[in-house]
């Protein structure tokens, strides 16, 4: 997940307690629906759709966060 600001997010992953649990929770969706996607796990499609969508809005809400580190320290 946004792999360009690799050195921001190591620095958030410590730094940010909620920064780390977003992104922690985007990683364990986006296996979760790989495992679906693969056929080795089962789920109704429109679950699958409901946790493609979370994982949007984690990814949203961190890239505003990413965003706002580098406005603060002029990135």
């Amino acid at each position: 997940m946004l792999h360009e600001y690799r050195d921001i997010i190591s620095k958030l992953k410590t730094e940010n307690a909620h920064f780390a649990k977003i992104f922690e929770k985007h990683n364990a969706l986006d296996d979760q629906i790989k495992e679906v996607e693969a056929g080795r796990e089962h789920m109704e499609q429109a679950t699958l759709e409901t946790l493609k969508k979370e994982k949007l809005l984690l990814k949203d809400e961190a890239y505003a966060i990413i965003m706002d580190y580098k406005k603060e320290h002029n990135l």
